[in-house]
């Protein structure tokens, strides 16, 4: 039975916040939601907002292998959800979108992190590119009104080195938490043009990608592990396996994310 727990930052930004989410809050958002059945056992995966999509399909696919188990995926900024990870939130798995954050969270890994995929950055703006938008450079004009992720977090580091690379003095109008708060300032019209990764133009309708020359510099390296502090830790290297596997890299390239 698919259960996401939280299928956004929006809705993770609840259960996962800068100011601070004690394993006290997980549990309590965990009880919110319905109970899986008697015999059901449950895999909780935390991964970053830009597998939202992706992930929702490996989830279906693993329950669908596997149907005594419900996975319950959390989705939010990486950086948040390694900081809930170490303050002892029940996860079985972590996906990353860098290895930083997943540094972060190393010592509650069972094993080794593995790369699994890869992104890159693009720009993304409304449709029909009314500002005439060509490239990352642009978004320093006066004009535009654009919105990037915080550095912290692994779309906006790779953000940061993108711009000093070029030589850019980006100027936002705000820096969010994850990539889906930057998809959607954009999509709602809140900004002219936005940072997020390739595989996020995708997800909605309401934006027009603008490809950013040598956005090959600042590639992320995506890393999942099985961690130490879930209610089902002998299930997560299952999970991890399916992910690395060829099931797992055929779904993830389908979704535009490059191979490890």
């Amino acid at each position: 039975m698919k259960r996401t727990l939280v299928t956004g930052l929006a809705a993770a930004a609840t259960l996962l916040t800068l100011a601070g989410c004690s394993a006290a809050d997980a549990d309590q958002a965990a009880t919110d939601t319905p109970a899986p059945a008697p015999d059901e056992r449950v895999l909780t995966v935390y991964a970053a907002a830009s597998l939202t999509e992706v992930f929702g399909d490996l989830e279906a696919a693993y329950e669908a292998a596997h149907p005594e188990i419900d996975v319950v995926t959390v989705f939010g900024g990486s950086s948040e959800l390694a900081a809930t990870i170490l303050e002892g939130a029940p996860a079985d798995v972590f996906a990353s979108a860098n290895e930083k954050q997943m540094d972060v969270a190393l010592e509650e890994t069972a094993a080794e992190p593995r790369i699994f995929a890869t992104n890159v950055l693009t720009v993304i703006v409304e449709p029909g590119n009314p500002l005439n938008i060509t490239g990352l450079g642009d978004l320093a004009r006066e004009d535009v009104v654009s919105v990037v992720c915080a550095e912290q977090v692994p779309c906006g580091a790779a953000t940061v080195k993108l711009a000093d690379l070029q030589g850019i003095a980006l100027a936002p109008s705000s820096q969010e938490n994850s990539v889906t708060d930057v998809l959607g300032k954009v999509a709602s019209g809140q900004a002219d043009a936005g940072v997020v990764y390739v595989t996020d133009v995708a997800r909605s309708e309401d934006v027009e990608q603008v490809t950013i020359d040598g956005a090959d510099a600042a590639i992320n390296l995506y890393p999942i592990a099985p961690l130490t502090n879930g209610d089902s830790p002998d299930l997560a290297q299952s999970f991890v396996d399916l992910v690395l596997s060829d099931e797992g890299q055929e779904t993830l390239a389908a979704a535009g994310f490059g191979a490890p």
